[in-house]
């Protein structure tokens, strides 16, 4: 069992020693990437690693992306008595969320869920704009409203406050949202049922930028969403590999208390606990519909603040776990695709800069030009397909979106360099870094 292969490794213990196996990827790397350029044999490897991953890409784009979209559809009972549905305790970490925690509490103790089967747990994170004034008056009015307070020495950022909840809760489901979520009346309706298959210890809703239309920027994260429902639709349907986004993630009791909670030594908890999940051979399934809304960041400045937290915990699982992932711990399905996903999203940044310069240097081209040219043309075609899926316009029109989309995701490869390089050369420290919410609504 997955269990016994972790049990012996604790996350404090995993998470020693990031820095320095940063800086011994990043050296391995760069001295790849020199040793290909020089050897005559450096471009058959390349052109061979592009082949493959192509192939793969290839099995992952044909697959059938039914069970995906509407996993365990025929296991969903058409009626199920109120006291029938499973309890399930919806949480929500806040920290400085004045401006939106209102409308989150209402529309989440309004859902069309039997009342007496759900609750709602606030944590407020040493909040000092009001947020848990507000959360103590609205209490007052809605009994499936639980409130947590945390002071200034709590540690562990969402992950700490996500612990303090969970083992309080009753329910044998917990539905994590962000505090700008706009969640749909019906969603428990339609989620719930799919934890009817014993092995599914996680579900990620779709989400969707409910501003998409202010600038560039929001427009660019709508098609990003749109790239990832497409990838994470053909994964899932593929391999089994399906990943948490934070926002709209249902997670089954057993699961998280087999992983022993949230890790509270990550910044990205969601990403971590897929690879938890995954290594402890839970599923984790995707719904495309119906989608939970959030804001997306409206200037540059913001995103590259929230990205490099992305990149830098979708790293850093990599480093946290990869001696778990060498050992095949996963499954071969499984470890093949996040081998293939850690060439395209991580390794081809780290190398991107060493590969310009010593190519400029030797009057040649980039060495990893193949597999670069491969992963943007893969990120157009999932986007292009992600926005016809999600939009339901037609292939042209989607396939053009897709252009602006991907001229936004070249951010990426900054952010992706970034992020890995200064893990190797700075120590990180762990705080809660949010992303500013205001409470827009839903553009038309």
């Amino acid at each position: 069992m997955a269990t016994e292969m972790i049990s012996d490794v604790s996350l404090d213990d995993l998470s020693e020693g990031r820095r320095l196996k940063a800086l011994a990827a990043l050296v391995l790397l760069w001295g790849m990437t020199a040793m290909l350029h020089w050897a005559a044999w450096g471009q058959l490897i390349v052109w061979g690693v592009t082949v493959l991953v192509a192939l793969y890409i290839l099995r992952v784009a044909i697959a059938n992306a039914t069970y995906a979209r509407s996993p365990d559809k025929a296991a969903i009972p058409t009626t199920l008595a109120e006291d029938a549905w499973p309890r399930v305790s919806l949480l929500v970490a806040a920290k400085n969320e004045a401006a939106v925690i209102t409308n989150l509490v209402t529309s989440l103790c309004s859902l069309d869920y039997p009342k007496d089967r759900y609750e709602l747990w606030v944590i407020d994170d040493n909040s000092d704009d009001g947020t848990g004034k507000i959360l103590d008056r609205l209490a007052q009015g809605y009994p499936q409203l639980k409130v947590l307070h945390r002071g200034a020495d709590a540690t562990g950022g969402k992950s700490g406050a996500l612990n303090l909840a969970w083992t309080r809760a009753m329910g044998e489901i917990f539905a994590v949202f962000d505090a700008d979520a706009q969640v749909p009346a019906d969603l428990l309706r339609q989620v719930v049922p799919l934890f009817m298959n014993e092995r599914t210890g996680a579900i990620q809703v779709r989400k969707s930028i409910v501003n998409r239309g202010t600038n560039f920027w929001t427009q660019g994260q709508a098609a990003e969403m749109a790239l990832d429902r497409y990838y994470q639709e053909q994964r899932a349907a593929c391999c089994g590999i399906g990943e948490l986004r934070g926002n709209g993630q249902f997670v089954r009791q057993a699961a998280i208390a087999q992983c022993g909670g949230w890790n509270e030594m990550t910044i990205t908890d969601d990403l971590d606990l897929t690879v938890q999940l995954h290594l402890h051979q839970w599923n984790i399934g995707f719904l495309t519909m119906p989608a939970v809304g959030e804001e997306g960041v409206t200037t540059g400045k913001a995103l590259w603040h929230q990205r490099n937290r992305w990149a830098e915990g979708g790293y850093q699982r990599y480093l946290d776990y990869w001696r778990l992932l060498f050992r095949n711990q996963l499954g071969w399905n499984k470890s093949i695709d996040m081998l293939v996903y850690w060439i395209l999203q991580y390794m081809l940044p780290i190398v991107a800069v060493p590969d310009l310069i010593v190519a400029i240097a030797l009057r040649q081209p980039p060495v990893f030009a193949p597999l670069t040219t491969f992963a943007v043309a893969m990120s157009y075609w999932g986007m292009a397909m992600g926005i016809y899926r999600t939009e339901k316009i037609s292939p042209l029109l989607a396939m053009v979106k897709a252009v602006q989309g991907t001229l936004y995701m070249t951010h990426w490869i900054i952010v992706m360099a970034f992020a890995t390089t200064r893990m190797a050369v700075r120590p990180k420290r762990l705080k809660w870094v949010k992303t500013i919410h205001g409470g827009e609504a839903a553009s038309a």
